[in-house]
């Protein structure tokens, strides 16, 4: 394969663009869809809310618990053929769960097995487009990330009427053939060798801390087997931690515990948006046309925020605008306790709608902007599963504050704060890491320390006057905290 020296951003990126586009409808599309087919499993299974809504939450959970699996797959085999493999276990999944007989067998066919198939398909098929896209990066996102609103925009009335026509086995098992079309995405993702990628086993074995018997063995291995070269257990090692170095890169561990709260603060309120306006007196059709608006405005959240951030005024600043969209649902959800009729919940709906599609489309962005396009695909998967467990816990323990309290308030209370302390959280490490480099700067000048800036964005120091020796260790972890920026 060529080698690029950078994403070409154009070109077949766009197919890659709607190959996204199409798994995001095809995952997330049909994971909210699947809310429609409770009334139905209820009456059919004779069970209450609590047991049959666990099937949405494993859904979610496994999509998210099993994400870095997708990316692994996709770095070691290929991205094609992890979505397509995802793909064909998803609807194995939905196919299995038209013939279930009970809400254990919903929960490991419609829950785990659809689930797993999801998380294969998911995060690889982002990752591919921040491999293609770097100038109009958060753009691509925006028309990616928002498959999930128009699909589930243009599905659930949909679903709806295959219910009608076929009953809930019938429309499980349509959908079931529908999510086939992953494979026809994963079937787009053409790979990109970009020249910012890491280093390949080969070149590990010209690093200087490798013994020299150890490199004449490694050596004789490529010659002999390639394939025992590439599953030995050095190669394995190294590669493993060049993929998950990021991990231990401070902005990233911010970035990881922001994510855990803003993913506990977001997922309630698309659960109990609707019984709370049923709550305040406003009617059934009302109620499903505020969720209507936010799907809509969701949409168009995706594509402009991601326009606007692809602008040469905001481009420097789109951690700030990342964590703008998020302080601004916190704020929303802060203030929904007091709005108590159809006039006032409608301007709710818009702005949340709104924010809600520009912060998902910049989660990626904001993740290649910390770790870099080359650990992308890795950092995805640890991104997104993260969310998992608040996907989990947050609706059930919102559930129980409604009970206990005997309002909605404290549910949504809590879900604002979170939010708005994973925006405060960023914001903090953002002015600290300013703060840091405005000392390193003046630190520097002090002390004649010449500053280079190579080409791969890496600091380096060549100290010209003594320095104490906290200072140098002080600068040595500056420069690897910015290597991968």
């Amino acid at each position: 394969r060529a080698q690029h020296p950078g994403p070409p951003d154009g070109g077949w990126g766009w197919m890659i663009v709607a190959g996204c586009f199409l798994v995001t409808i095809c995952t997330r599309a049909v994971t909210r869809c699947i809310s429609i087919f409770f009334v139905e499993f209820q009456a059919y299974f004779g069970q209450d809310y609590a047991r049959t809504a666990w099937i949405h939450s494993i859904v979610d959970c496994a999509t998210m618990l099993c994400a870095p699996l997708g990316s692994l797959i996709s770095n070691h085999v290929s991205c094609q053929v992890g979505i397509m493999l995802g793909g064909l276990l998803a609807s194995a999944g939905l196919i299995l769960s038209s013939f279930a007989t009970s809400l254990e067998h919903l929960y490991l066919s419609l829950g785990v097995l659809t689930g797993l198939g999801f998380a294969l398909c998911y995060s690889p098929a982002i990752a591919m487009v921040g491999k293609y896209f770097n100038k109009r990066k958060a753009l691509a996102y925006g028309i990616a990330m928002s498959g999930s609103g128009i699909g589930t925009f243009i599905l659930a009335p949909v679903v709806q009427l295959l219910i009608e026509q076929f009953s809930w086995r019938g429309a499980l098992l349509i959908l079931g053939g529908f999510v086939l079309n992953l494979c026809v995405c994963g079937a787009l993702m053409r790979p990109i060798a970009l020249k910012e990628d890491r280093k390949t086993a080969p070149e590990f074995l010209e690093q200087d801390y490798v013994p020299k018997a150890q490199k004449r063995d490694l050596k004789r291995m490529s010659i002999c087997s390639p394939l025992i070269k590439a599953w030995s257990h050095e190669c394995l090692c190294y590669c493993s931690w060049q993929e998950y170095d990021f991990l231990l890169m401070p902005g990233f561990m911010v970035l990881a515990v922001s994510v855990l709260f803003m993913a506990y603060g977001c997922s309630p309120l698309f659960v109990y948006l609707v019984p709370y306006a049923l709550s305040v007196g406003v009617s059934h059709h009302q109620a499903a046309f505020l969720m209507s608006i936010l799907g809509v405005i969701d949409i168009i959240g995706n594509i402009t925020f991601g326009w606007l951030t692809d602008r040469r005024c905001l481009k420097k600043h789109r951690h700030f605008c990342y964590l703008f969209a998020v302080g601004m649902d916190g704020l929303c959800c802060l203030f929904l306790p007091i709005l108590q009729n159809f006039p006032l919940l409608v301007p709710f709906s818009f702005t949340f709608g709104y924010f809600d599609g520009a912060y998902v489309t910049l989660i990626p962005v904001v993740t290649a902007d910390v770790v870099g396009t080359s650990s992308l695909s890795s950092a995805l998967g640890v991104v997104y599963f993260l969310h998992a467990i608040p996907y989990l816990v947050s609706p059930p323990v919102a559930g129980w504050l409604v009970d206990t309290t005997g309002s909605y308030t404290a549910s949504f209370l809590l879900c604002g704060f979170s939010m708005i302390f994973s925006s405060m959280l960023l914001c903090f490490a953002r002015l600290a890491k300013k703060i840091k480099r405005t000392h390193l700067r003046s630190l520097t000048s002090d002390t004649g320390t010449k500053q280079h800036v190579w080409t791969n964005g890496a600091i380096a120091y060549s100290v010209t006057a003594e320095l104490d020796q906290k200072d140098v260790e002080f600068l040595a972890a500056d420069t690897n905290s910015y290597s991968n920026r």
